[in-house]
């Protein structure tokens, strides 16, 4: 292959001729994956999608996360869709009001709100093999039916909440980072945070500014670098603006910079190891000066086996005055405060619960039952695999947006995604091409590529030790993807008939299919 081939392949999507087909396509979710699956969809000539988002506006995590401080911690320019770049951007990393207009700049232009069935929530799916349609069953009793079924639904979508004695008992302000409520107001009030996480070292810089009193429960505390942020000033956005080459060339030089620090975040290899924390120690040697607090924020296991975290604030607003760090989890919790470890009670007005989401490591997104009634959940019952991260055996027609093993580490997980929904539409264009009633990824195939995944797991961060949500309870990572984005853009880049087996439509069966899917 020439080297301008693979550099074109590894950068914005490649163009597909249209495809000329009736097959209907449900995408279930209006995030960036579900959306950008559409706008491919479009731009290959197919009309006949539907998204079936749960919320009553598109955006995903990023309508649901808007407490303050929420931002990216990927370049602006890089969490973007490398087809629809914007040269507006305002900062280095995007903010979450700015992330969400461009969300829904992008879904008006593509004229994808027709598409889009609000309020619509799935509660399950399942295949009929004899017409090789799905039937996806909404919360409000309804069945929809598609040929093709695209799961976008994220890993980030159902906040999780501490699991600690009395919390429902609290009878103070109880929020979730990811159902914030911008009507209460914090001025003055005596706030506890739970969690050192991400959105835990974002939103503690800003409650501190408002609260009287903040106290922040750190169970663990991250490894965290320097963020290295700044206002994009109108004159460099006017660039963009007038040379979209020069965007082009911005973004291609942040995602091979991300490539370049891979080794350093997924490697267990000793000397990256101890570059990357010695970055991490400087930070807080620089920003801390009490030792006995550098010692409380410094982690205890190795970098890199939770997920590394970028902050300029975290570190001094723990420092101010009306904050306290305790570096135990809360004990209970009372009507009116959170018992510490050590029996004292810490008295609150609010509390915010910055611990995370359900990552869907085990469990299926929603009941799904495919060839033979197998159900989705007992496939997955050692944790979840599919083929590169995009398709199940057993489960034909299906296709997964962010699935099992796709998570990024060290950069935009749009750099995913992005060549998933490429693959994606290269298998629909090679069914309607065949004329096939279903496709299914071969078993031994899909357990070859697993396997593979799981042995290069051997030797990264994520299995040095510690706990984290990248881990299923017997240890299995289903989460991320042990090796460069480059190198997941190659597997992916042509679909391959040969891995699948197809069944073809006779033609009475595809009378009836489509009049079912229609």
């Amino acid at each position: 292959m020439a080297v301008t081939e693979l550099v074109s392949r590894l950068n914005p999507l490649t163009s597909h001729p249209k495809i000329d087909t009736d097959m209907h396509i449900a995408i279930i979710g209006a995030g960036f994956s579900g959306l950008g699956m559409a706008i491919r969809l479009k731009e290959a000539g197919v009309d006949s999608f539907t998204i079936l988002e749960r919320g009553r506006e598109v955006g995903g995590t990023w309508r649901d996360n808007h407490y303050p401080g929420a931002a990216c911690d990927v370049h602006s320019h890089l969490y973007s869709f490398s087809f629809e770049q914007s040269a507006t951007w305002s900062r280095s990393f995007g903010q979450q009001p700015e992330i969400f207009d461009y969300i829904k700049r992008c879904t008006d232009k593509y004229k994808l709100r027709q598409h889009v069935r609000f309020n619509t929530t799935i509660v399950g799916a399942d295949f009929d093999e004899d017409t090789g349609i799905w039937n996806v069953h909404t919360a409000d009793g309804e069945t929809l039916t598609a040929n093709v079924v695209v799961s976008a639904v994220g890993a980030l979508a159902d906040p999780a909440w501490p699991r600690i004695e009395g919390l429902d008992s609290f009878t103070g302000k109880l929020m979730h980072t990811a159902q914030w409520d911008d009507d209460y107001d914090l001025a003055g009030k005596r706030v506890a945070v739970i969690g050192s996480g991400a959105s835990a070292i974002q939103v503690v810089p800003e409650v501190a500014k408002q609260a009287e009193q903040l106290t922040v429960f750190q169970r663990t505390p991250s490894w965290i670098m320097p963020k290295p942020d700044r206002p994009i000033s109108a004159e460099k956005q006017a660039e963009y603006q007038e040379s979209p080459s020069k965007l082009y060339r911005r973004r291609a030089k942040i995602y091979w910079i991300n490539e370049l620090f891979a080794p350093f975040v997924i490697s267990d290899f000793g000397p990256f190891k101890r570059v990357a924390e010695n970055m991490a120690k400087g930070h807080i040697k620089k920003q801390v000066k009490d030792p006995a607090m550098r010692k409380q924020v410094t982690p205890d296991y190795k970098i890199g086996c939770k997920r590394i975290l970028i902050s300029n604030d975290w570190y001094p607003a723990l420092q101010r005055d009306n904050v306290e760090l305790i570096s135990d989890g809360p004990a209970k919790i009372t009507e009116n405060g959170i018992v510490t470890q050590d029996g004292r009670t810490v008295e609150v007005d609010a509390i915010v619960c910055a611990t995370g989401f359900k990552v869907p490591s085990k469990a299926a997104p929603f009941p799904t039952k495919g060839r033979q009634g197998v159900d989705l959940n007992a496939a997955w019952d050692d944790g979840a695999e599919a083929y590169k991260g995009v398709t199940v055996s057993g489960f034909p027609n299906l296709f997964f947006l962010m699935g099992p093993n796709t998570g990024p580490s060290h950069t935009s997980v749009l750099a995913f995604t992005e060549q998933q929904m490429d693959y994606t539409l290269q298998a629909i264009a090679h069914m309607a091409k065949k004329k096939l009633r279903f496709i299914d990824v071969k078993q031994a195939v899909q357990d070859k590529f697993n396997r593979g995944i799981q042995w290069r797991m051997k030797y990264t961060s994520w299995t040095s030790g510690c706990n984290s949500w990248y881990l299923t309870d017997s240890g299995k990572n289903t989460t991320l993807y042990p090796g460069f984005n480059w190198e997941y853009k190659l597997r992916l880049m042509r679909y391959k008939p040969s891995e699948y087996e197809e069944v073809k439509q006779s033609a009475s069966k595809a009378a009836r299919s489509r009049k079912k899917a229609a």
